[in-house]
């Protein structure tokens, strides 16, 4: 069982009731540091930000909610903030509680340029949050045709399956995104695969209404 100090308690207790995220008990480094970094990575403050590093706040340390500062960048698409993240060592791969990563986050926000460098610094595209759904899946829901190619050139099979069968393709036609699934079938997504109800892209685009969708779906080879 972790044990706090009084005045360590004292002090989580003043950020709190300030509506300052608090840090995890594991940060390494002073909390009041880090707890203001987090502070300061969701105003965007980049001077603040360089004091509090400098100063030794920990660059992985997170808030109640689990997020880091560059989870936070990642969701803001603040590409200079998640550069200087990643310059003091922040974790790419880090999750939230909800088990987001921030190439998750820059995914769903569709942040191309920011998951291209994500993904140059080592992010990895299998693991799913708590939903079940990784990276590319927030991409193709979202329509981020840019974003899906960057996830696609890094590897990721076009063609994969996730929860309940669903392909990027289904998710890109079940929510209307014509240019996401239009770039998807130049990867070669395979128009053929059902679902766990049996139903193809084509059938989805049909039941969700998307009439032009199911124009461009029904002329893929």
């Amino acid at each position: 069982m972790i044990r706090f100090s009084s005045r360590r308690c004292v002090l989580l207790s003043v950020l709190l009731l300030a509506g300052v995220p608090a840090v995890h008990a594991q940060a390494p480094t002073n909390p009041n540091l880090n707890a203001q970094l987090l502070v300061a990575a969701r105003q965007g403050d980049m001077g603040q930000i360089e004091r509090l590093l400098t100063q030794g706040a920990a660059p992985n340390s997170r808030n109640r909610l689990g997020k880091t500062s560059l989870l936070i960048a990642s969701e803001k698409g603040n590409e200079a903030l998640a550069a200087r993240m990643l310059a003091a060592g922040a974790d790419v791969t880090q999750a939230s509680l909800e088990g987001v990563t921030p190439l998750m986050a820059a995914s769903y926000g569709g942040h191309a340029r920011l998951v291209k460098r994500l993904l140059a610094a080592g992010a990895t595209t299998a693991p799913v949050d708590r939903m079940n759904k990784p990276a590319i899946v927030y991409a193709a829901g979202q329509g981020h045709a840019a974003v899906l190619e960057a996830l696609l050139t890094s590897g990721v099979d076009v063609n994969a399956t996730y929860e309940h069968g669903l392909t990027v393709l289904m998710w890109a036609a079940g929510q209307g995104h014509a240019d996401a699934a239009k770039l998807l079938l130049t990867r070669h997504a395979d128009v053929a695969l059902r679902d766990d109800r049996g139903m193809t892209a084509l059938d989805i685009a049909r039941q969700t209404g998307q009439n032009a969708l199911v124009e461009v779906l029904r002329a893929a080879p």
